[in-house]
């Protein structure tokens, strides 16, 4: 399972950094790469990318159980 999380989330960072370079210099570095923003292979990374970004949810169950398990010690 760490595998997965660790792939989901450089997926979320490439995807966070293409809309980070589309917000300041409206270019988008997965269409760049792959042939387009309307190219199969980019519609692909873009789909991976959402998933990722869904899976990604459940690193916020985890991350608030290590935040507030830390606060809570007296």
């Amino acid at each position: 399972m760490k595998v997965i999380n660790f792939i989901a989330l450089i997926l979320i960072l490439v995807g966070a950094l293409n809309w980070g370079l589309w917000g300041f210099f409206q270019f988008d570095f997965v269409a760049w790469l792959f042939g387009g923003d309307s190219s199969w292979l980019s519609r692909l990374i873009y789909a991976i990318v959402g998933l990722a970004g869904l899976w990604g949810l459940s690193f916020l169950g985890k991350c608030k159980t290590l935040c507030c398990s830390s606060c809570k010690k007296d």
